[in-house]
């Protein structure tokens, strides 16, 4: 409501800024590549403890008992997920609903993150906030899968084999929407993902999505530089969409 109060008050030029300003709070593709790109740097340099110490800033798993190929695969898994969640969204849902779209869906996001995962404590709000996260994030994900298999060739991948991978696969995994970006990553860099993931006491067997090899280091990069190639296509579609929104005609007053 605030955000929606301020965007109305605002003139074209202050809502640009405020929208602006937003949107790069929001979007979190920087921060996502720099430390996938630091996890790469580590497994390059041989440092395997130096890459366990850095898993975590991209995701909850174990790195404890992961080798290389465990960390790299985790690292692609998560700048793929999070390629969608942490990118696309939020211009999609800017793009939409100007800043209202874009703070409401960071909330969205944030609720499920904090108590998504059901608890005895946080059962019943845990499921709703995990199932909001699911709806806000249903397009987006779809989007994702489509701009991936479109930027499958920046790394050398094939459009055809990400785009087939995410719609055969993309339903296996346990969540709607990570699946079908992590599964069209997975064509376009011709690896394999999914398998075992430890997370404190819970251990997941997720089925595999791909076909190919597992993931190295130098996948962790394609993978960073295959998610900003999504990231420039997303903020490109999102501009345009904006701006046909903005330039609809007002609707004429009813003659009474």
């Amino acid at each position: 409501l605030a955000g929606a109060a301020l965007q109305h008050r605002a003139g074209p030029w202050r809502r640009a800024l405020l929208t602006g300003a937003a949107t790069w709070t929001v979007v979190g593709g920087a921060m996502l590549g720099r430390e996938a790109g630091l996890v790469a740097d580590a497994l390059e340099a041989g440092d395997l403890a130096a890459a366990r110490r850095r898993l975590p800033h991209l995701c909850g798993r174990d790195p404890a008992a992961l080798d290389e190929k465990g960390i790299a695969r985790a690292t692609v898994e998560s700048v793929a997920e999070n390629t969608s969640d942490a990118v696309v969204a939020p211009l999609v849902w800017g793009a939409l609903l100007g800043l209202p779209g874009l703070l409401g869906y960071r909330a969205a996001n944030t609720l499920d993150a904090m108590v998504g995962h059901r608890s005895p404590r946080h059962e019943r709000f845990g499921w709703a906030a995990a199932r909001l996260d699911d709806v806000v994030n249903w397009a987006p994900a779809r989007l994702t899968a489509v701009l991936t298999a479109a930027a499958a060739p920046v790394v050398g991948g094939s459009p055809l084999r990400a785009w087939r991978t995410a719609r055969r696969d993309g339903h296996r995994h346990p969540s709607p929407n990570a699946g079908q970006a992590e599964a069209a990553f997975a064509g376009a860099l011709d690896v394999r993902l999914g398998g075992t993931n430890v997370y404190g006491m819970r251990v997941e067997h997720r089925p595999e999505l791909g076909e190919g090899r597992g993931p190295g280091a130098g996948d962790i990069r394609r993978a960073v530089r295959l998610s900003r190639a999504v990231h420039a296509a997303a903020a490109l579609l999102a501009a345009a969409g904006s701006w046909a929104l903005a330039s609809r005609p007002a609707p004429r007053p009813a003659r009474g």
